[in-house]
């Protein structure tokens, strides 16, 4: 174990990570204390497009020439996409069709099947896919999924809550994915940020498939850390992780400050690293 300035960082050795620290995520997962956080790295592990995909398909189709993308955000572009489309359906059209995979991959996908059975009560992912739900139903596991205050009205205590943090595709009105649903969220009062700030004061979470560079998780995490800071009690709040692969010094620096552990995986290949930290965790969780 060492330190980065304020950052504990762990990183894995030829049999798994520290053992305290996976030891103490497992215990809040086996005692259904824990969150999972999903991002992007996890659905592209089954072949979804990245987002250079994306923006490839908005410029083509808007026939933009390459110098006008120059410092444009894919965020910019599908806010101008959707204005000249006068709505973002044609667009969340294209995305469901794209980013749809068989359920035989989503069935032969290692994370996936990992994700399920670590039975974490509630999992947020800022995915708009529906490999998780996929991947629930193929084990013949119940859940909940949540896109809007009305699912979040009606979930069920006893099940898995998927919360679609950016929304669905079938709810365009759920989707965060121009420049102004990303405006608009960072105001962090929508009812899926009430539903995760009660849901993340008082557990353990665990974000996995991140690059952490979504400026609305790093200020959902800011606040976070901030709600505790200024609540005098900083110390009684539950561990919190981040697995990256690679390591970076900055992230695990600033994540650091704000409260969160990184986890380190090792070897050349991010989706081997993370499950095989997701196998040694589930080994941990099933520990007596």
């Amino acid at each position: 174990m060492r330190r980065r300035g304020q950052a504990k960082v762990y990183e894995t050795a030829a049999q798994g990570l520290a053992r305290s620290d996976v030891d103490e995520l497992a215990a809040a997962i086996r005692s259904r204390n824990a969150i999972l956080f999903v991002g992007a790295g996890v659905s592209m592990s089954v072949g979804l497009p990245s987002w250079a995909t994306l923006v490839r398909h908005m410029a083509d189709e808007l026939r933009l020439p390459q110098e006008t993308l120059e410092g444009i955000t894919y965020q910019t572009l599908a806010e101008y996409h959707r204005l000249q489309a006068g709505s973002i359906g044609p667009l969340r059209s294209w995305m469901d069709r794209q980013w749809h995979v068989s359920r035989d991959k989503v069935r032969d996908s290692r994370l996936h099947n990992l994700i399920v059975e670590l039975d974490f009560p509630i999992i947020y992912t800022t995915n708009y896919d529906r490999n998780l739900e996929v991947a629930f139903q193929l084990h013949g596991q119940d859940y909940d999924r949540i896109t809007n205050a009305r699912d979040i009205a009606a979930a069920r205590e006893a099940v898995t809550q998927i919360v679609k943090f950016h929304g669905d595709f079938d709810d365009d009105a759920s989707l965060v994915l121009a420049e102004t649903d990303y405006f608009s969220r960072l105001s962090f009062e929508a009812p899926l940020d009430v539903k995760f700030r009660a849901d993340a004061l008082g557990r353990t979470i665990l974000f996995i498939g991140y690059s952490m560079s979504d400026i609305n998780i790093r200020l959902l995490l800011h606040r976070l850390w901030q709600s505790w800071a200024q609540s005098g009690h900083e110390r009684d709040r539950p561990p919190s992780f981040v697995f990256m692969s690679p390591s970076n010094p900055i992230q695990e620096a600033v994540l650091g400050h704000w409260g969160l552990r990184v986890l380190n995986g090792a070897g050349d290949d991010p989706e081997a690293a993370l499950g095989n930290f997701l196998e040694t965790l589930l080994e941990r969780v099933r520990a007596t």
